[in-house]
Formats: C-alpha cells, structure tokens, sequence
C-alpha cells in the first residue's frame, strides 16, 4: 500500500481551497489502495484568533504549536511514499520545513491554485506581513518533483523553474453541488460567496449594486455567503455564515451568480471556483473576464463576462428582467462543470500523477 503524507494550512471542509483542490480527490485515492494522512496545522480553535487583527499572544502559541506539529512530519516524512504540499508548510516566509521534508528523500508534489510567489496578506495580519515572503514559492517549486495548478497562467510561472508541471483545474463535486428546481420568484436574488481573502472583490461591485437597488427596489435581494460579515441592510445585501451541512441550501437561494474581480496579477491565478460552484448548481452566473474564467465562460452561452460598472449593471439588469435566460444559461453552465471541471472529468488524470510519482 502507498502511503500519502498531505501537508495542508487547515482542518478538512474548512478552506476552499483544500476542499476543491485536495480533499475530492482523497475518497478517489483510498479507493485505489493509497494510505493518505492529513497533517494541517490551524485547528478549528485556532481560527477564532488567527485572521483577527491583534491577539499577538494567541497568534505566538498557534505558531509555537504549529512548529512542533510540522517538525513532526519532517520527522516521519520517510515513512511515506509521497509528500502533498498544498501552497506551503508553513506561514511565514522560511522554506525551513519544505527543505527538511525534501531531506527525507521522498518526491515531493507541490499544488498551488492562486498567484502565490505576489504578496497577498490577510488584514487581520498586515501587521505581520515582515513574516512573510511571497518569493518562497519559487523555492519550492525548486524543491519538489511535481508541480499541480489550476490554470494555464500559473504553469506558465511554474515552468520557468521545473519541467515537470501538469495543469488540474479546481474540480466541482457535481453529485453534491446539485440545482434544484427553480421557481419564478416575486424577489431575485444575486449571490457572492468568498472567504475572508477575498471580501475585497465582493466589495468592488457594491456600486452597481446600489444602482440595482435604486431601479428595482424590493424585486431584488443580495446575499454574501461567508465567514465575515459584510451585510449592507440599507440595499438588502444579507449575511449567511458559511456552513458545511447548509452550504448548498443557501447556494440554492441564488438566481445569479457573480464573481468580480481585479484586473491584476494576483487575480490572474484564480481558478474560478466561485463561478464553477453557481455554474453546477445551474445558476446563472456572471464573471470578470480575469484569468481562467476566459477560459470557463462562453459569453452569452454559458454565462456572461462583465468588466465595467455600466456592463455589470445592464448585464445584471438583463439576467432580472428575463427568467427564461437564467434557466438557459444555468443549464449551459452545468453541461460545462460536468465535461471539463467535476471530480469525474479529472480523476483519472489526479490518479495517474500519483501512481507515476510513487513507482
């Protein structure tokens, strides 16, 4: 039996990331005799404290346990066939526990799904951003043996420093993240979900928004699925608290889907989960034409791109106004999750990384 050591930040079912990234793909793995041990290193408590600003004390002891935790794997890494790093080992900018794991001798994949080498810091730890260094990426990418990411834009900076690179796009559990039947609604409701990284892009489409609001009035709702509360009562923009067991219950709530972002080089690594959830689920779903989701979205077909206010609005205003629109392009963009970004449609090739890795 191979044996698989998953050097991850968080708890399962906790980071987007983990979740579409490693954690489908773990049940594919057991079932074809791999042994996985997940090894994260912020426990469930540990994030009450760890993205607020301040709590310097708390933060120390989550770093002091950390280290102990990680020193650990370093430890019985030889005891595996593989190691699976996602992003990186540790929070700061030292590559002192990827350097200790490559020591062991085991080939190393290393899986990334955002511009990781660009510094991106939470705001509750500005404070500490002279722990980080975004340009370890580049180190480890050194280090391993195999590179997995999302999208063509980050192969294309993985392989300026090793050959070994194979793209998986995020994948979408299609039998869970299922649509149900929607019904003509006298309240259409645009949804966003995100975590606390990524509330900053949720907050750039607020305008259009308020402009939404202004001409439609209380025929429109707006919902933010998420683990910070950013609800604006006063344009009917509602909080939900993230939760594992009602996730697709409050997806379901959504008529149209949106996912705005910048036009930067941080948001070119995106790989588009946010609008591969709402496209599974058959909800209408609009996008900045950013990164992959060039590459997700057929505008008009299965979904729309939006790049100004003025295209966001009347795009918005077009998908409210004509039911019939929402449910087509909802049906696209599910055949579209199905064919090229659900577990099924990438599993094969996940599995053939391994065993190629581990003979």
């Amino acid at each position: 039996m191979k044996r698989i050591l998953y050097i991850v930040p968080h708890r399962p079912n906790r980071s987007p990331g983990q979740r579409f990234r490693c954690e489908h793909f773990i049940p594919v793995l057991k079932d074809r005799g791999y042994e996985i041990t997940y090894s994260n290193i912020i426990s469930k408590w540990d994030d009450l404290y760890f993205y607020q600003k301040g709590k310097y004390l708390v933060k120390a002891f989550i770093f002091f346990k950390a280290f102990l935790h990680r020193c650990y794997d370093v430890l019985r890494a030889r005891n595996y066939d593989a190691i699976f790093i996602y992003r990186e080992a540790f929070m700061i900018g030292s590559t002192f526990f990827e350097k200790g794991l490559a020591k062991s001798k085991k080939p190393i994949i290393f899986d990334f799904d955002d511009s990781i080498w660009i510094q991106d810091i939470s705001d509750g730890n500005k404070n500490l951003s002279w722990m980080k260094n975004a340009s370890k990426t580049d180190d480890i990418i050194q280090l391993s043996k195999l590179i997995i990411v999302g999208n063509k834009y980050l192969a294309d900076h993985a392989l300026k420093l090793n050959k070994n690179v194979v793209i998986i796009p995020t994948t979408i559990d299609t039998n869970h993240h299922k649509p149900t039947e929607k019904t003509v609604n006298n309240k259409i409701c645009i949804g966003w979900t995100g975590s606390e990284t990524t509330i900053k892009h949720l907050k750039l489409i607020i305008p259009v928004f308020k402009r939404l609001k202004e001409k439609f009035a209380d025929k429109i709702s707006f919902i933010q699925i998420s683990n910070v509360d950013f609800s604006l009562p006063e344009i009917d923009l509602h909080f939900i608290p993230w939760n594992a067991e009602t996730e697709i219950a409050d997806l379901q709530k959504i008529d149209i889907g949106i996912m705005p972002l910048p036009d930067d080089e941080w948001a070119k690594g995106k790989c588009g989960f946010k609008g591969l959830q709402y496209m599974a689920m058959e909800i209408a779903t609009v996008m900045s034409p950013v990164g992959v989701n060039t590459e997700i979205i057929e505008n008009g077909k299965n979904g729309f791109f939006a790049s100004t206010e003025q295209e966001w609005f009347d795009i918005l205003c077009k998908l409210i106004e004509d039911p019939q629109l929402r449910i087509e392009i909802g049906k696209k963009g599910r055949e579209t999750v199905i064919k090229r970004y659900s577990i099924d449609s990438q599993k094969d090739k996940y599995l053939s990384i391994f065993k190629e890795i581990t003979n």
